[in-house]
């Protein structure tokens, strides 16, 4: 990273056992203001260490065949789950939610297999890919900032494509921030291409992987459906402009 000058983590001190990184104190930020200077951080470290890369059609199959293994996942789960739902006498608090937004879940996955197909299209000819370093863990409480910002945590670094930093960031704190406006912030530093701003909004577009545990307490099933539905519903009005504008197009 010094190499790229970037600069923005914390000293390290390295000996024959131990990897420290040295600790940050913070100045009192509001989260909004920190959020918005950590995607400006983030769009720094991808802008200082972008290399294109020869790829092939397999390396983008890989991907393909990832995410489509995932939806087709959700689509078998969810399908069980609602049937098993439908054939209750009375319905818990959870169960009414999940039966009253299944439609809604429903869409988000058909969105999120058509936008692959043609994604797919659209890159599988293409030579060279985009990498950068990616923190690949970013959230708020790894941020800091005193004299300059910091990143930190950052054991889980690797070189990849740089929209997953931010799709982990969106996963992470989707709910608390508006994501619609970090992303033109980013995109002021660190512009994404077509093919990789239609790979983001696919990945975001998928309802969480894990399955709902409906044998724990009623109240804290209900919280993380109703947390899984708001989820759903943040990211179709995230996404949808981006559509609606034909600012995504095949090109």
């Amino acid at each position: 990273m010094n190499s790229r000058a970037f600069s923005y983590y914390p000293h390290l001190t390295i000996t024959n056992d131990y990897i420290v990184m040295d600790y940050i104190d913070e100045i009192e930020t509001p989260s909004e203001q920190k959020m918005q200077d950590l995607v400006k951080v983030m769009a720094l470290l991808h802008n200082k260490t972008t290399y294109y890369k020869e790829v092939n059609e397999d390396t983008y199959k890989i991907v393909y065949e990832k995410i489509k293994n995932n939806i087709d996942y959700l689509n078998n789960y969810y399908t069980d789950l609602i049937n098993v739902i439908d054939g209750q006498v009375y319905m818990s608090p959870s169960e009414y939610l999940i039966a009253n937004n299944i439609s809604k879940i429903f869409n988000s996955l058909v969105f999120a297999q058509n936008e692959l197909e043609e994604w797919f299209n659209l890159v599988k000819d293409t030579k060279k890919r985009r990498y950068a370093l990616i923190h690949n863990n970013l959230k708020i409480d790894h941020f800091r900032k005193n004299e300059k910002p910091y990143l930190i945590s950052w054991e889980r670094a690797k070189s990849e494509i740089p929209i997953y930093d931010y799709y982990v960031l969106y996963k992470n704190h989707s709910l608390d921030y508006d994501f619609d406006s970090l992303l033109k912030i980013y995109e002021k530093e660190y512009p994404l291409h077509n093919d990789e701003k239609k790979l983001l909004f696919i990945l975001v577009s998928l309802p969480y992987i894990e399955k709902i545990d409906f044998t724990t307490n009623e109240y804290s099933v209900t919280k993380k459906v109703s947390k899984l539905i708001d989820y759903i519903y943040k990211t179709d009005n995230f996404i949808s402009p981006y559509y609606t504008s034909n600012t995504i197009d095949n090109k």
